[in-house]
């Protein structure tokens, strides 16, 4: 390793840069880690030596991240010595990290589903938070879009909700059923208390005031501890279930995309490897000519 350009960086990020002292070792650790994968001084490295060693270290198991903290450091290095006057070009010019590969989304199982939502409480928390855990699944909803819906925005009628998404797009969504029955118990409850105004949100406290996100949320991990669901429920998790269970269903990925609300299909079909998987388990259990063979 080139010592004297390794020294000469280092303090200048150190004094000039005034960067801390973590982030200079961690400066430190990313250019040892170049010389050690090139075999080379740094200071003649290529750009095949950059490409090479990131893929090396992809294959390590390396997340993109982290390949990503790693490459910045190394550019940044690059570009003081070509203000140095010490090499004339950036061997990491137009290299970009590989990309770490998407978590699939985790789901609850329609049995788990039913277990969570099965709520028998007639009082006024009881029936506010069956309808909102059946109204997530049956409708797909995020966090912001539930918290703000009004009276207003259902039609009891057509049993169908009108959301506000992002980019302050609107759309209609069918609403189930059994969701339907727990939001009719929720207002008529809702009714005994007070004169309520169709202008007001539909899921508010015992005061009356717009149930919080964070209420929200800490009212569905209270159910699913009294029902005894283990996974760590949240309220995306009912919204990748709802997405996931639509789709292994109708295997229709522009309905799934549209009740979503994703203005990009891409974002959508991610559902499609969980349903893959879902196929590939079932496939596995029943073809005749799947089963793997014993010792």
């Amino acid at each position: 390793m080139n010592e004297n350009s390794i020294e000469l960086f280092l303090n200048f990020i150190r004094f000039e840069k005034r960067l801390s002292s973590l982030t200079v070792k961690n400066y430190l650790s990313d250019l040892e880690r170049l010389h050690k994968l090139i075999t080379k001084p740094t200071i003649n490295a290529t750009t095949e030596d950059i490409r090479l060693s990131l893929a090396k270290l992809h294959a390590s198991g390396l997340s993109g991240k982290s390949l990503s903290r790693i490459l910045s450091a190394w550019r940044s290095y690059f570009m003081f010595l070509i203000k140095s006057n010490q090499i004339k070009n950036d061997p990491t010019s137009g290299i970009k990290a590989p990309k770490s590969a998407k978590k699939l989304p985790q789901t609850l199982s329609i049995d788990q589903i039913f277990k969570l939502i099965e709520i028998d409480d007639k009082t006024f928390y009881g029936l506010r938070d069956k309808a909102i855990l059946e109204i997530f699944y049956s409708s797909g909803l995020r966090l912001a879009e539930l918290s703000h819906v009004k009276i207003n925005d259902i039609d009891l009628h057509d049993q169908t909700l009108k959301v506000l998404g992002k980019g302050n797009k609107y759309r209609i969504l069918p609403i189930g059923s059994k969701a339907m029955e727990a939001i009719n118990s929720w207002i008529d409850k809702l009714k005994e208390i007070k004169n309520i105004d169709e202008q007001e949100y539909l899921f508010v406290n015992s005061k009356g005031s717009k149930l919080t996100n964070r209420a929200i949320q800490y009212r569905l991990k209270y159910w699913a501890k009294k029902n005894n669901i283990p996974e760590n429920i949240h309220p995306h998790l009912l919204r990748h279930s709802f997405a996931s269970h639509v789709l292994q269903s109708s295997q229709d990925l522009r309905a799934v995309q549209e009740l979503l609300g994703h203005s990009n299909i891409s974002t959508t079909q991610i559902y499609t490897h969980l349903d893959y998987q879902h196929l590939a388990k079932i496939y596995d259990q029943s073809h005749p000519r799947s089963k793997k063979k014993m010792d």
